[in-house]
């Protein structure tokens, strides 16, 4: 009677590197770099307040134990990049996205004024406070007065910063 060897149980982990292009890569550890503010390779409670101290804003401990709290265990860039990817993850598919900007966009112009955006997201849906518009106009890409909504859809699945396109 022969031993069978059985075989050593497959990890079933996705590598979350390849989730990414490298230009998000690097994108994702810059952001990660400037997070981590004592340079030590990880995120934790004195980094976040630092950070949001540089943002100009003091959170609690208790708020930035919160944050930490989502993670199993210390911070790394890995697990950095997990978070990122689960975030984008759970946002809505571009098809969707796209139908909820055109209905703003009555004239198809890619564009939608401030104020209509403003209305919209004051009065429809998920109401968003003043701060969080104000944080939302931070980043959102503008031409002139208007928000350009296939470049903001662009960001908001895939991180990055997107060149105007012709």
């Amino acid at each position: 009677m022969s031993k069978s060897k059985g075989k050593k149980p497959q990890r079933s982990g996705s590598n979350v590197f390849a989730a990414f292009d490298q230009q998000q890569i690097q994108e994702f550890k810059e952001a990660f770099t400037i997070i981590d503010q004592n340079r030590d390779g990880f995120i934790d409670e004195k980094d976040l307040a630092d950070m949001w101290a540089s943002l100009g804003v003091v959170k609690d401990g208790g708020f930035l134990k919160d944050m930490l709290k989502v993670s199993p265990g210390p911070i790394n860039f890995t697990m950095f990049l997990t978070f990122m990817g689960e975030k984008l993850a759970d946002t809505d598919s571009e098809d969707v996205l796209n139908s909820a900007f055109l209905t703003l966009d009555e004239n198809q112009t890619g564009l939608i004024s401030k104020q209509d955006f403003t209305n919209a997201l004051t009065q429809l849906g998920d109401r968003f406070t003043k701060e969080e518009i104000n944080q939302m106009y931070d980043i959102a890409p503008m031409k002139g007065d208007s928000v350009d909504w296939k470049r903001f859809i662009k960001l908001i699945k895939y991180g990055g910063d997107f060149e105007e396109e012709a």
